[in-house]
């Protein structure tokens, strides 16, 4: 389920990724999220400017940086799978702006609300 809400059909690569981004950001600073999880970016993040490197990038400079995009695509994907669905969406949903009402928000159907029956007249200087 997830997986279904990070993927916007209208949006882009760099639109998936920013959101991508924000999200991980909340989720790393919202206290309903177990705190060894939130290790798994800041690891990711940490190997990705760490000198130490499985592949380097000096001697296979493609593939040393692919390792890279590797390590911090699977540290942000296991990241957001292992985080609370609910919690996952309403973060989601705060970042679309998605309101969440009930239909209690809604008037009275048994027609309780008073309603004033009136003629409309003319304002006199009201030059409209």
């Amino acid at each position: 389920m997830k997986h279904d809400i990070l993927k916007n059909k209208d949006s882009g690569f760099f639109q998936d990724l920013i959101l991508r981004i924000k999200l991980i950001m909340r989720l790393v600073g919202d206290k309903r999220v177990n705190i060894f999880l939130k290790i798994l970016p800041v690891g990711g993040l940490i190997y990705l400017v760490s000198p130490i490197d499985i592949i380097p990038d000096i001697a296979l400079p493609v593939v040393g940086y692919l390792d890279d995009a590797l390590v911090v695509w699977l540290c942000s994907t296991l990241f957001v799978a292992l985080c609370p669905d609910e919690v996952v969406q309403e973060h989601m949903n705060a970042l679309h702006k998605v309101v969440n009402a009930t239909w209690r928000d809604a008037p009275d159907p048994a027609g309780t609300d008073e309603v004033i029956e009136g003629e409309p007249h003319e304002i006199p200087g009201d030059n409209q």
